[in-house]
């Protein structure tokens, strides 16, 4: 196999993102699409060349011209399509959160495990080259052992307004340097501690703060501001701090690495997670799809993104919200 033919479940903003990214791959075919609401199924078939159309997922899983599936649904839909697709004997790709619930994500695991097909959690900033630089540093020895660590991912209130219907903001990003700690330290999170508040009364609050307590001893701090003001410059505010007996290391990716000024004001466009460049997404996106398709072409799992961290990181992030609503550290075993 040298290409992989690939459909993608759900048609929202970032499955069209997907579809950009896949369709500029070399090693892929995007060969089915699925949505269940008609007139955006044809349109994004339309706009790609794709004929296999399915209202039904389980109909493009039926489809033997399928070889692999990226499931971009909501989070709390993750599971069926998932399960489904593994038992139908496709590999599957599946971005975060992994899952809604701890139940659903040990349910993809154990089928993951027992299947003999790729299953990738999409962990994207595993992919940025500053947090993968980071990775290489802490593992050669520079800092020492890990014993602090504090993430920053913020992001303008306009962008969240409508994303804080779905979900809040420390499942929602916090569950990337969750992960990303989890990545970094190798140890397990033994308990989580939050606060979060709410200024509009939509579903989700408006911002969370999260201490977690690992069982190395190391303290992490996550702060998910979904509240910067609307003339913020730039999308996503992204910063970490990793302290080690020996050093330290300073990531900060906002400012992003390009600002424009125009008529309406400054604003930095993404430079790293799926800049758009030549027709066909890029980055972080790309370099993680890519990825996933080498192991289906070379017959191996993927070691970059586990899985089973990939369940712990929303075990960790589901027990912060927990806490935030009770007002008390709670226990992770």
């Amino acid at each position: 196999m040298n290409r992989v033919r690939v459909g993608v479940i759900g048609l929202g903003r970032f499955g069209e993102v997907h579809c950009e990214a896949l369709s500029g791959l070399e090693t892929v075919q995007l060969t089915a699409l699925s949505t269940r609401t008609h007139d955006r199924l044809d349109a994004v078939g339309a706009r790609f060349g794709v004929t296999k159309l399915y209202s039904d997922y389980r109909d493009m899983l039926a489809d033997p011209e399928v070889d692999a599936v990226s499931v971009v649904t909501m989070w709390d839909q993750h599971a069926a399509p998932v399960l489904d697709a593994l038992a139908a004997g496709k590999h599957v790709f599946v971005e975060k959160p992994m899952a809604s619930t701890t139940y659903d994500c040990q349910a993809m695991l154990n089928a993951a495990e027992a299947s003999n097909r790729v299953f990738m959690v999409g962990h994207i900033c595993r992919f940025n080259p500053r947090f993968a630089s980071a990775k290489r540093e802490i593992e050669s020895g520079a800092i020492g052992k890990v014993v602090s660590m504090y993430a920053r991912r913020n992001i303008p209130a306009s962008v969240s307004e409508t994303v804080l219907q779905k979900i809040g903001p420390i499942v929602g990003d916090g569950v990337h340097d969750t992960d990303l700690m989890l990545w970094f330290t190798g140890a397990r999170i033994v308990s989580a501690y939050a606060q979060t508040h709410s200024e509009r009364h939509l579903r989700h609050p408006d911002l969370g703060w999260t201490m977690y307590r690992f069982d190395t001893g190391a303290v992490g701090v996550l702060e998910n501001v979904w509240f910067l003001p609307e003339n913020t410059p730039y999308r996503i505010d992204e910063r970490m701090e990793i302290v080690g007996t020996e050093g330290a290391i300073y990531i900060q990716d906002s400012p992003a690495a390009i600002s424009v000024c125009d008529k309406s004001g400054w604003r930095s466009p993404d430079a790293t997670y799926w800049p758009m460049l030549y027709g066909h997404r890029a980055g972080a996106l790309r370099d993680e799809l890519a990825y996933f398709v080498r192991c289906i072409i070379e017959g191996r799992k993927p070691t970059v993104v586990s899985p089973r961290d990939a369940m712990h990181a929303v075990e960790a992030c589901l027990a912060a919200e927990e806490s935030a609503a009770t007002g008390a550290p709670i226990r992770l075993t």
